[in-house]
């Protein structure tokens, strides 16, 4: 049974990623420094660090103590507005928390590692599906932060043989327990959910766009899915064989308007939304192509936009009661 440290593993994402080792055999370790992380997310029994990934000697000695054979990183910041007002907090923590890990796993020998990345590596694209070969030109010093870490892990495998693989998020939604929902209000659903809880008409911004209805598209993605690619992820790492960034989404898109019938379906709510001007950098289209992780994982998302709203809405309304 091999174990591996999940950093940010009290996270939305993160706290899924360690169910989903765990139900696959593995033993997890959650490393994480609370700031936006829940202890009720992780599973009982389940080893907890409590640290910074900053702090590379709280690392090392995780490591070292659990026997640690591979590394999941998601303890990052992620909010890109906010990285536009604060890109040096921005470079600090994510790249610099991503070398104290590296570093840390130089030294005590751990050679595995599944990196958390983003579609937002891309920016604004030229076509959709986008390709994993595809520009790589960030739009936010978050996703700058992101191309980075790619960077870094890439020349690790070089130098010291680390096997890696990146995974670049697209658009995650859903839950795989009322307990495990997304406390945020920085993804489509969750500020659909919490425009309806304040009585507020949700907002659409621009319904001008190219795109079959006018309002943007994007690749949604249910997060127990993307678990299960991190297992997947895992396994190749194991082999030895993982080298290279991979997209995790539905390559299907869904318009914002698309999204909110599903909502409108699944709560009864008439939403009543409110179209306002288009909101700066947003590209009309974004969505996946997914065939490298399909062929090299043998991974491939399951669920659909439903699925997502209505698990995303039961654990909306177990955090609200």
């Amino acid at each position: 049974m091999t174990t591996w440290l999940v950093t940010g593993g009290a996270g939305y994402i993160g706290a899924h990623v360690v169910h989903a080792l765990t139900a696959s055999g593995r033993r997890a370790v959650v490393f994480d420094d609370f700031s936006s992380g829940l202890a009720s997310r992780i599973p009982v029994g389940t080893p907890v660090v409590r640290g910074s990934v900053l702090d590379q000697e709280v690392l090392t000695a995780a490591l070292t103590e659990f026997g640690i054979d591979g590394v999941v990183h998601l303890a990052a910041k992620k909010a890109v507005a906010e990285s536009v007002e604060h890109p040096l907090y921005y470079f600090r923590e994510n790249v610099g928390g991503m070398l104290s890990l590296l570093d840390a796993m130089r030294e005590t020998g751990v050679g595995r590692l599944v990196y958390s990345s983003s579609a937002a590596v891309y920016g604004e694209v030229d076509e959709n599906p986008i390709s994993e070969l595809s520009d790589l030109r960030p739009q936010s010093p978050y996703g700058e932060t992101k191309v980075i870490g790619e960077w870094m892990a890439r020349d690790s495998g070089v130098a010291w043989g680390l096997s890696w693989a990146a995974l670049r998020y697209f658009n995650v939604a859903g839950a795989g327990s009322d307990d495990l929902g997304d406390n945020s209000i920085a993804n489509l659903i969750p500020m659909v959910f919490s425009a309806m809880d304040r009585g507020q008409r949700f907002r659409v911004f621009g319904d001008d766009y190219p795109t079959p209805d006018g309002s943007c598209i994007r690749d949604y993605v249910h997060v127990v899915d993307l678990a299960e690619a991190h297992v997947a992820a895992a396994d190749l790492c194991e082999r030895g064989t993982a080298q290279g960034a991979y997209n995790v989404g539905r390559g299907v898109g869904s318009s914002v308007l698309e999204v909110l019938a599903v909502v409108e379906s699944v709560t009864g709510v008439n939403l009543d939304a409110e179209v306002v001007g288009r909101r700066l950098g947003d590209p009309p289209a974004s969505f996946a192509a997914t065939a490298r992780i399909e062929q090299e994982f043998g991974w491939r998302a399951s669920r659909d936009l439903p699925a997502m709203v209505s698990s995303a809405w039961s654990a909306w309304q177990a955090h609200r009661a």
